[in-house]
């Protein structure tokens, strides 16, 4: 089995090949898996080497590595090989770690039976509100309502320190000065690029890494101001000097918390409002990236600012983010808060 490579951050393959081995495929199956996601990535580095990683694959480059085994083996197996792929891609989206599944479309033109990635549940602004009044525990509350105003992914929540926000309230004493970045950006959260798997980063190895190509501004409206401020008002003292703004409390008091610890407290809350079945896949469960879609299409379906919510999530050019990040006050401040949907 391959391990995580902590020079190069997080392997995709071997994350998802751990997993697969935790649910009970047998070593053979792991085996067929490595085998076939191994060959498509040396195809990728081979033929595409200008593709970042394996989460920035088009459907077309999918499609060509299918074609190459095309008379090398039978389409039986060309069959198989595809759904192997696609069921990789197809979980590392499910639980956040990808943004999209190129393989849904490839195998929905191959016509083969293999299930591919439907439609999510569409949940209405007024159910998400009824949703999150319902959840009362402090950190639970921050935590899913963080995801749902900033469309953040897990890792970037669980990697946030308490520098990278810039709170402005008398009801609490926030120790840390906001870092340089949030200077003259009051009420806001900074999400940067730089966490990954095994580094250090501001003085603490992290367990999660941040997927973001660039670093973001997001503004917190009153609602996250408020549910924030509450959460810090009962936050434990962190074990760690980095200082991590969501710390556990349970048994494991005062660590940062991991996305599996925010993967169960979605599914829980989830499962509780009916909006999560064992075996159900993304049409109708709701999991952390739910919350990101949630954020994606209701600010662009409201604003029309397709490159203002490209930035908000972090996935930008350079010259739209120069564009956003000089004209932060006036553009993205303005918009987000004049369209962001209210929950409490």
């Amino acid at each position: 089995m391959s391990t995580v490579r902590s020079d190069e951050g997080s392997d995709p393959i071997a994350y998802f090949l751990q997993d697969i081995e935790y649910q009970g495929k047998t070593e053979r199956t792991q085996g067929a898996y490595e085998r076939v996601l191994r060959d498509f990535e040396r195809f990728i580095q081979e033929e595409y080497p200008r593709a970042d990683s394996l989460s920035e694959v088009t459907h077309r480059t999918c499609m060509a590595w299918i074609h190459g085994q095309r008379g090398e083996v039978a389409e039986s197996t060309l069959a198989t090989y595809a759904s192997y792929l696609h069921r990789f891609y197809s979980y590392m989206t499910q639980i956040g770690e990808f943004e999209e599944n190129p393989m849904a479309l490839v195998v929905e033109q191959m016509d083969e039976s293999i299930d591919v990635d439907p439609t999510r549940r569409e949940i209405s602004v007024e159910e998400m509100r009824s949703f999150v009044t319902g959840i009362t525990h402090p950190l639970s509350r921050a935590l899913i309502l963080t995801l749902l105003k900033t469309g953040m992914r897990a890792g970037e929540l669980c990697n946030l320190d308490l520098q990278d926000i810039h709170l402005t309230t008398d009801a609490i004493e926030i120790a840390v000065e906001p870092r340089p970045q949030l200077h003259g950006k009051t009420d806001s959260i900074y999400v940067s690029p730089e966490p990954a798997r095994g580094r250090t980063t501001n003085g603490e190895e992290r367990r999660e890494s941040n997927k973001r190509r660039r670093p973001t501004v997001i503004p917190v409206d009153g609602e996250l101001h408020e549910t924030l401020v509450r959460w810090l008002a009962v936050r434990p003292d962190a074990r760690s000097p980095a200082e991590p703004l969501f710390c556990t409390t349970t048994r494991q008091w005062g660590e940062r918390i991991t996305a599996q610890t925010v993967h169960h407290t979605v599914e829980r809350h989830a499962r509780d409002q009916g909006w999560y079945r064992t075996g159900g896949g993304a049409s109708e469960n709701v999991t952390p990236h739910y919350f990101r879609h949630f954020f994606t299409t209701y600010l662009r379906g409201q604003t029309g600012e397709r490159g203002i919510v490209k930035y908000l999530r972090g996935d930008v050019a350079d010259d739209v983010i120069d564009t956003y990040t000089h004209n932060w006050g006036d553009r993205v401040r303005e918009t987000y808060e004049m369209n962001i949907y209210r929950l409490l």
